[in-house]
């Protein structure tokens, strides 16, 4: 199975299905092997995401080989590769010339317009080559890589909107600001994502799969592990997971997940210096931040109601 070559049935089983595929950043070779290691025990499909920072970082080939050689390792995991969060044509053109079978273009910061103009052009690119394409209406307040936008700018998809630029651009997943927020700290108390404006998006949209972005949850026990062993994530938190649990029962088939994975990294790599001062083997740092991944991601796969979704 491994790398899907129909990856919207895949988003279709899990919109029918009443669960959602997590979407998993990966940097390197510790947090790739992770997520994937926690989706074969879970029995859950699972969507490997780039953003073009991390394509810069490690080479888009570098971390084509390292998902290439996870997926001969577990055979029985489908992978979809995504790019998160594309800024252009050129971005999703090069993540499409590198294998990738799922692109986002973000052009949500443009008006209308302009929005459904770029994300056209990136549609008929994409379907042309059998890769589908995630778009983006309203704007998720925070800062994730390249993408900053402040709370005064931050404003929830309007269903009708979405209706219209679904119909013209034709985009097969929709990511909708439905209350979340990139970045670790999100809000002042405990987020709650919108789940009545998610239920009218997906009545208005039907059998289009929804992206919830900025869905960390930022573990406080992960928090304080950061604080504990000389870090300050004061303030630091993220979404409520009972209300992402809901959102996945309306319609949300994706949710996007990356801070929750730096944090859980931090967090172990600094407990084992500050225990360890005379520690400097990688593997004895990075092995037991690859482990903790592993098993916050297992418990992820939980909220998302998609252990035991593979389907053979």
């Amino acid at each position: 199975m491994a790398i899907v070559k129909n990856p919207l049935e895949l988003m279709m089983d899990a919109y029918r299905g009443g669960y959602a595929i997590g979407a998993f950043n990966v940097n390197n070779m510790e947090i790739s092997q992770a997520i994937v290691s926690a989706h074969a025990a879970k029995k859950a499909p699972v969507i490997l995401q780039l953003s073009k920072g991390a394509r810069k970082y490690a080479d888009t080939n570098m971390l084509m080989a390292i998902i290439h050689a996870l997926a001969k390792q577990y055979p029985e995991v489908p992978i979809i590769v995504h790019q998160d969060h594309g800024d252009s044509f050129e971005t999703c053109k090069s993540a499409i010339e590198a294998g990738f079978n799922s692109v986002m273009i973000d052009a949500s910061h443009e008006n209308f317009e302009n929005n459904v103009r770029i994300t056209k052009e990136v549609v008929d690119y994409a379907h042309g080559k059998n890769v589908i394409v995630e778009a983006e209406i309203g704007q998720l307040g925070g800062i994730e890589e390249h993408v900053s936008v402040d709370e005064k700018n931050a404003r929830l998809t309007d269903p009708d909107e979405a209706k219209k630029f679904v119909a013209q651009t034709k985009c097969d997943t929709l990511a909708c600001a439905i209350g979340t927020s990139h970045g670790a700290y999100k809000f002042s108390s405990d987020g709650k994502v919108d789940v009545e404006r998610v239920i009218v998006l997906t009545k208005i949209l039907p059998n289009v799969p929804l992206v919830m972005h900025g869905s960390s949850s930022v573990p406080q026990e992960y928090v304080k592990v950061v604080n504990q062993y000389g870090g300050d994530l004061a303030g630091a938190r993220g979404v409520d997971e009972s209300t992402i649990s809901e959102a996945v029962k309306y319609g949300v088939s994706k949710v996007n997940i990356d801070t929750d994975l730096r944090l859980v990294m931090t967090a172990m790599i600094r407990k084992v210096f500050m225990e360890n001062p005379r520690e400097f083997d990688p593997r004895k740092y990075l092995g037991p931040a690859r482990d903790e991944i592993q098993k916050m991601v297992e418990h992820k796969i939980d909220v998302l109601n998609a252990a035991g979704k593979i389907r053979y």
